[in-house]
């Protein structure tokens, strides 16, 4: 027997989400239509019928902590049968923006992400901030040294330095007498950390609310959580996120797989690449920039190239479905990873022809372009990455059909 529910409706929840892009909310008359035409949805408590209904009434505790909604790839395949053009797909997207603003912390940072006024503010500071460090490398470089030698000496066997760029630097461009390696590392390390400790402390909550609604409506049989099994679950479910497999299965909006994994895979080299830089400089003591042929710069290469074309064809393909619902969080998160691909490519191309100044310019906005990435990775659209894959290592765990 199933348990009593006292359904609370939340007028501002509704409003929130037709807000966030699933205004054609209320044209849903909840013929089930879209559960019956969705190819990747379960067969014990099938989405997303369940979910217009609760979204129409405006029930965001059933909403916000169902993992259900993450669940959903948004293939359009429902929105394309729907009767009434209430895009169940664009509605649970929606959904999935609340979510991200409820379990994000801090809250205010999350609905900046959203507000198009905020957007100034959150360009511009990482722009002074970027703009600040390259006056005090460019101009007080002998200054920082001597601070350095006095903080350092001769520590690592004198592998430290203030200048990161390789012998005869002053022969070519080197990014690290732009804006030092050293300023760059203090910038991301910490700001990486904090995204991931945000991540830390919302999916802890997002874990236990998405088993208890689970539990509530009898789509698990596990009534406690055994985080060891639920972490193995979330392991297994990589490789069907790493192939998109779940995605290839809508047929509507197939195409977006590709463009999808491109960006993916591309994230993944470039993480490769930073990964490996950082340790050939801090370890190895061998400092950029790399010549064409080292085979991480190929890496590199193929990355920032496949980043470019992956985030060029989502914008292409959201300029041209007139049918799909595009908001201002789509087109933030979208003109972010364009930017970081393309201003990575356009500032080796300068150094690569020995402008300078060029080269600085666009490694300015390649700088603060990565900032806004990893900043505000757990409030973006980009957050779905990590609620998404856990959801289905969830629905995994709990065995669900």
């Amino acid at each position: 027997m199933s348990a009593n529910y006292l359904a609370q409706p939340d007028l501002e929840f509704i409003a929130e989400i037709r807000g966030l892009g699933g205004e054609t909310l209320k044209k849903c008359y909840q013929c089930a239509t879209c559960s019956v035409a969705c190819p990747i949805a379960p067969e014990n408590s099938p989405f997303p019928r369940k979910e217009m209904i609760a979204a129409s009434w405006g029930l965001k505790d059933k909403l916000i902590s169902n993992g259900d909604i993450w669940l959903c790839h948004n293939c359009g395949d429902c929105t394309d049968m729907c009767p009434r053009g209430a895009a169940p797909g664009d509605v649970l997207a929606a959904i999935r923006s609340a979510a991200i603003t409820e379990y994000a912390t801090p809250k205010c940072l999350a609905k900046a992400i959203n507000d198009p006024s905020k957007l100034p503010l959150l360009l511009g500071i990482p722009a002074a901030w970027f703009a600040l460090l390259a006056i005090i490398t460019m101009g007080f470089g002998g200054v920082m040294e001597k601070i350095f030698h006095t903080l350092f000496g001769d520590a690592l066997g004198g592998r430290l330095h203030w200048s990161h760029a390789h012998d005869g630097a002053e022969h070519i461009i080197a990014h690290s007498n732009f804006v030092s390696t050293w300023f760059v590392d203090m910038t991301f390390v910490p700001t990486a950390i904090f995204a991931t400790v945000v991540f830390f402390l919302a999916l802890k909550r997002f874990i236990v609310d998405v088993h208890d609604n689970a539990v509530l409506e009898g789509k698990t049989d596990k009534t406690s959580l055994d985080y060891k099994a639920l972490l193995m679950s979330v392991k297994n479910v990589i490789p069907m996120v790493l192939k998109h497999d779940k995605f290839n299965q809508c047929g509507s909006n197939k195409d977006r797989a590709t463009p999808h994994m491109m960006v993916l895979f591309a994230f993944i080299g470039l993480f490769i690449v930073t990964a490996v830089c950082g340790i050939m400089l801090y370890v190895g003591g061998y400092a950029g920039p790399y010549p064409q042929l080292n085979p991480i710069k190929w890496l590199a290469n193929v990355a920032g190239v496949a980043l470019v074309i992956g985030s060029g064809i989502m914008i292409k393909n959201r300029l041209t479905n007139k049918t799909q619902i595009t908001t201002y969080k789509d087109w933030f998160i979208l003109g972010i990873v364009f930017t970081l691909g393309l201003s990575g490519m356009l500032t080796e191309m300068a150094r690569l022809a020995e402008i300078a100044w060029l080269a600085y310019f666009f490694y300015w906005i390649h700088l603060i372009a990565i900032f806004n990435l990893f900043a505000f990775l757990p409030y973006s659209k980009m957050a779905h990455i990590v609620y998404r894959t856990v959801a289905m290592g969830y629905a995994d765990y709990a065995h669900r059909k």
